[in-house]
């Protein structure tokens, strides 16, 4: 039996009458909390993707929300707009120009890594696009990880002009450390061109306890879980950061349901900022400062002894003879040499082989990918690769969730204890356990080893399903919605409509969002890259899956 992603579900949904997590940190859109600085970061962005070119420029904290606001935004692309969206822009100027081509659906000379060539491309698909009517937007999240030289790049991108207006609108979304880079003297030629910019800000005490009680809403229920009287307290525990706000309520109705309460109280919040900070509770930090103590006047005495000794003998041997003070507990007397206690068991961490070099990683990553797939890997760019083998790279960030729902193996961006980055492909993801191919070997580690290593950076490979489009939305006609009613009526057991004219109604809406929810996506009644890649994974038996039946090697 194929492991549920029900049990990544939290277990006090049905206890508190939860028909969802409610405080999950997946950027699900209509879970968002439009404060006024959330409406204003939205119209920001708005009005990028209708401008007439440059840039503009949303930063933020980690964890306010930015991502999120961009996902709202693609619901409201108009139709008239193409999109390219980028999550990991931690590339060079080639391959971020083939990335860009990718995603617009650009067709370049196989194999091709001059720049010109790329440029080239962009600007006759860019060209057409406008006498087609047609506006194309580049969206770049986690922009502060781009370097000078692909800025500047970009910057020449919003050189392709007709006389009338730009053709690329670009839009960097960051952190505040992009707001400094774009204030070199190298880049103030790219910072005159941002035509629109604004900082998220962080929430204040009166929209942190509204934006609790919206998500509670959103997830099936009005009762006030979180008391007012300890609003105050969670605002001053998070900072006001949406993110941290999720993980600390999460934590915190968890251990609210453990203990068979109804409400979220004070003591079992400050719990779980205990738990997320990893900070001792105060019964333990006067343990560990007793141990201190002890372990200071164990190693003094144990000098002065030395200090005294003039020569060794069975007298000064006694004398120095550690010993333990008896009030401490069994599981603390490791601390101070107790013969019997049994060490913790620590989870593995991946770790790269010692007699490979470590600029390979990413190519043996991409290697593995593809055998994984029956193909070699040639090297070079992977999405063009990929295309010639009737596949489709898919490049994001998120948790393993996301993964489970792809059910395809993946290249995970890594880092070492020492902080190096090098990859290693996911090829196997059981319900506590991931398997590695890593370099040429193979490692299995616990899925909590991977917390302290993976950056949530993924790429993987789909099949392409007969259709052109990565999008398929209400009111669309043709080939792609014919395919798209196909495969739901085969998913679903229905019998296949025929009809002359195909088109995105009401009805396929319907259907289309009763398969998004039974499969664990957010149901919002279009057929994007998710929706897609699951519903041509459920055909397709020939794909290696990332998931395992029960007792598969």
């Amino acid at each position: 039996m194929r492991s549920s992603i029900s049990t990544m579900t939290p277990m006090y949904l049905s206890y508190f009458g939860l028909a969802e997590a409610p405080f999950s940190i997946a950027p699900a859109p209509r879970y968002l909390y439009m404060s006024q600085r959330h409406q204003d970061a939205l119209a920001h962005l708005l009005y990028g993707v209708n401008g007439e070119g440059g840039f503009v420029l949303l930063t933020g904290e980690v964890g306010t929300g930015k991502t999120t606001v961009s996902r709202c935004l693609l619901e409201q692309i108009p139709e008239s707009c193409d999109v390219a969206y980028i999550f990991n822009p931690k590339l060079t100027v080639e391959e971020l120009l083939s990335t860009i081509c990718v995603e617009f659906g650009i067709a370049c000379p196989p194999g091709n890594t001059s720049i010109k060539v790329f440029v080239d491309c962009i600007n006759a698909h860019l060209l057409d696009a406008h006498a087609n009517g047609r506006h194309s937007v580049l969206i770049i999240d986690e922009a502060q990880n781009l370097s000078a030289d692909v800025l500047e790049q970009m910057r020449l991108l919003t050189n392709l002009e007709t006389n009338e207006r730009k053709l690329l609108q670009i839009i960097l979304i960051g952190q505040p450390e992009l707001a400094s880079m774009l204030e070199r003297q190298e880049l103030r030629q790219l910072a005159q061109r941002i035509v629109a910019r604004y900082h998220l800000g962080k929430l204040s005490k009166t929209e942190v306890a509204a934006y609790v009680q919206h998500r509670l809403g959103v997830a099936g229920t009005q009762r006030q879980l979180f008391p007012h009287a300890i609003m105050s307290r969670l605002h001053q525990l998070s900072g006001g950061i949406p993110r941290i706000i999720n993980v600390l309520c999460d934590r915190a109705l968890l251990g609210t349901y453990a203990q068979g309460k109804e409400r979220v109280d004070r003591a079992t919040l400050e719990q779980a900022a205990r738990e997320v900070f990893h900070q001792p509770s105060p019964q333990r930090r006067n343990m560990l400062r007793f141990l201190a103590a002890s372990l200071i006047l164990l190693v003094g005495g144990a000098l002065a002894v030395a200090a005294f000794r003039e020569q060794p003998g069975p007298k000064a041997a006694a004398v120095q003879r550690t010993v333990v003070p008896s009030a401490l507990p069994a599981d603390k007397r490791e601390a101070v040499g107790q013969p019997n206690a049994t060490p913790s068991a620590l989870p593995a961490l991946l770790a790269w082989p010692a007699n490979e070099p470590h600029s390979h990683s990413k190519d043996l990553a991409y290697a593995a990918l593809f055998r994984a797939w029956g193909a070699d890997y040639q090297g070079a760019d992977a999405c063009l690769q990929a295309e010639t083998l009737g596949l489709r790279c898919r490049a994001g960030r998120g948790g393993l969730d996301e993964l489970r729902k792809s059910d395809r193996p993946a290249v995970l961006s890594m880092r070492d204890k020492q902080g190096r980055e090098f990859f290693a492909t996911l090829t196997a993801l059981g319900p506590e356990t991931a398997t590695f191919a890593i370099g040429s070997h193979t490692t299995t580690v616990a899925l909590s080893a991977l917390a302290s290593q993976w950056s949530g950076y993924y790429s993987l490979l789909w099949r392409v399903p007969p259709v052109t489009q990565t999008i398929v939305r209400p009111g669309d006609r043709g080939p792609a919605v014919e395919w798209l009613s196909r495969q739901l009526a085969q998913v679903q057991g229905r019998a296949v409509e025929t009809a002359r004219d195909w088109v995105f109604d009401e009805t396929l809406v319907r259907q289309l969002k009763q398969f998004q929810l039974s499969q664990g996506l957010i149901p919002d009644g279009s057929a994007g890259p998710q929706t897609l890649i699951r519903l041509a994974s459920l055909a397709d038996q020939t794909a290696p899956k990332l998931l395992r039946e029960q007792g598969e090697i």
